[in-house]
């Protein structure tokens, strides 16, 4: 199925209120269950479970409580299937609606529940089996970004103009394909000590991971990477001969793609040249110490310290209202693009990766103007405002970058604005989705979009833990 075509209507049913943010909103009148019922999820945590019950039983707004049993657990009921292969755990994770599994959303998906591992072994293997799947994709082709769990099925995207094989979905090459593995194995690491899935293949995929990234610095050519697609949909299909307008190799790395699985304008993706900084980084530190490989541990390092370095010269500009910004795409000509796109990464979700202290300057300066009018991809309506971006079009907002927005900032009524359009815009249905309509949440795009579920449970649990009175309101 075609990621971008879950556009459905539903009705919102209830009656009328207003929160503080000023924005009508329609209640429902029977919070009905909407969850998976117990028989038929694909996995239970007990840690999860106990979560939700704690949650429930504290939070007075009975709303987010319900939310919250719907949304936060959506991963483990819906998209995991988890299996002992050669006697390791194994975990395929699908997005939800597209049955495929791409290394970012399967990372994103189960990294909420990292916090949870130490209370609930099961839950442990499951993340160690999402690892343990992640490499073998990442062995099969680096390049691409989603597979299917059948290594012998042929897809949808088959005939694109691209390097494809048999067993992977889509060959879109997007930097942070390769960081969020590398997130997910450096967290899982420090929470439970545990090195058994980082075994020699771990070991060969971070240096696939090296190899790639230093391909697409395209210092001395374009490199073997090239995609283009017989579509009239623009963004799916990168130009010049399906390598990109030409970069000047200044030590970033070239994305074909963005997080939105759209192609990029200019190739060096700012945010997601931050979150491989913060990756190699985290991978260094793994092959020294796990590995005792101090050769690819010092070439991940060196990688790292190139990149930082080429940012400090290149992802800077000025702008006349906001002084100095983060761009989002820049070429190393001087050309530039300032906006933001609603996936992640993006500029306004780096603190949240760990790729950006929230208190940097530029950062600050970066994030007034995403969320203003001067961003082209920021919409505001009777219903709702936040980014959004090409992917599905003008006026559709995506709950991701309100929960990004939530997740990286420290003003409480900024928090609990976040929250409370994040409740009132779930178009009745008890769930979050891809994107809706700036004026009618009853508009959105995917119905069953696992991974914002699960980052807005983990948004509402961490506000519960730090600020538990913003959810009272």
């Amino acid at each position: 199925m075609k990621r971008r075509n879950f556009l459905k209507q539903t009705t919102i049913i209830g009656t009328a209120s207003v929160l503080s943010s000023g924005f009508a909103y329609a209640l429902p009148a029977d919070l009905k269950v909407v969850r998976t019922l117990p028989a038929k999820r694909r996995f239970t945590s007990s840690a999860v479970e106990s979560a939700i019950a704690e949650f429930s039983k504290n939070v007075k707004n009975k709303e987010l409580a319900w939310l919250f049993n719907n949304c936060f657990p959506n991963t483990l009921d819906t998209t995991v299937t988890y299996t002992i292969n050669a006697g390791k755990p194994d975990t395929y994770v699908i997005t939800g609606d597209i049955d495929a599994m791409w290394l970012r959303d399967s990372t994103a998906q189960v990294w909420p529940y990292l916090p949870f591992m130490k209370q609930d072994a099961k839950l442990k293997d499951l993340i160690a089996g999402v690892i343990n799947h992640q490499v073998k994709c990442i062995l099969k082709d680096p390049y691409a970004n989603a597979f299917y769990n059948d290594e012998n099925k042929v897809g949808e995207w088959a005939h694109d103009l691209t390097k494809m094989q048999p067993g992977i979905h889509e060959r879109k090459w997007e930097i942070d394909s390769l960081c969020y593995p590398i997130r997910l194995a450096y967290h899982y690491w420090k929470q439970t000590d545990d090195v058994k899935p980082f075994d020699d293949k771990w070991q060969q995929a971070v240096k696939n991971i090296l190899k790639t990234f230093k391909e697409q610095q395209r210092k001395a050519n374009d490199g073997p990477y090239s995609f283009q697609r017989k579509t009239a949909w623009a963004t799916d299909g990168v130009p010049m001969e399906g390598f990109g307008y030409p970069v000047k190799p200044v030590g970033l790395i070239c994305s074909a793609f963005r997080p939105s699985d759209d192609a990029t304008v200019y190739s060096f993706l700012i945010p997601s040249n931050f979150f491989a900084v913060t990756s190699l980084k985290q991978a260094s530190e793994m092959m020294t110490v796990i590995a005792k490989d101090n050769d690819t541990a010092n070439e991940l390092t060196a990688l790292a310290t190139e990149v930082e370095q080429a940012l400090k010269q290149h992802a800077v500009v000025t702008h006349q209202k906001y002084g100095q910004v983060y761009a989002y795409e820049v070429n190393g000509f001087g050309s530039y693009n300032l906006m933001d796109d609603a996936n992640i990464p993006s500029l306004l979700a780096m603190p949240y990766l760990g790729a950006m202290d929230v208190n940097d300057s530029i950062y600050q300066n970066t994030r007034k103007l995403l969320l203003s009018d001067d961003n082209p991809f920021f919409f505001k309506g009777t219903a709702a405002e936040g980014i959004g971006g090409p992917h599905i079009g003008k006026d559709m907002v995506w709950p991701l970058s309100i929960i990004a927005r939530g997740l990286t900032s420290t003003n409480d009524d900024e928090i609990r604005n976040c929250i409370q359009t994040l409740q009132r815009t779930h178009g009745g249905t008890g769930f979050m989705h891809e994107s809706f309509h700036k004026n009618d949440p009853s508009k959105f795009t995917r119905s069953w979009f696992a991974w914002t579920n699960t980052i807005f449970g983990e948004f509402l649990w961490k506000t519960y833990k730090t600020k538990p009175h913003l959810l009272n309101a």
